[in-house]
């Protein structure tokens, strides 16, 4: 399942981070976001804007198009 697929409020746990661009990767790895990370969708924006994500106490905005790379499960 992709992030995209998940609700609002939901937890999921990151799997899979290797079919974004290596730049956007890194970026997330800096911030602490990587497989195994355990994050929450705090908001999703209408018409196709960003998802807000927060993972560690951080909140974090991704575009739809790099969350839709990432792979999660449920926790």
């Amino acid at each position: 399942m992709l992030l995209t697929d998940i609700n609002k409020g939901e937890k999921v746990r990151i799997t899979s981070t290797h079919r974004m661009d290596a730049l956007v990767q890194r970026r997330l790895m800096d911030l602490g976001i990587m497989e195994g990370t355990l994050v929450m969708i705090k908001r999703i924006l209408p018409l196709g804007g960003p998802i807000a994500i927060e993972a560690g106490g951080q909140l974090i905005g991704l575009r739809r198009r790099d969350a839709g790379m990432i792979r999660v499960e449920s926790v």
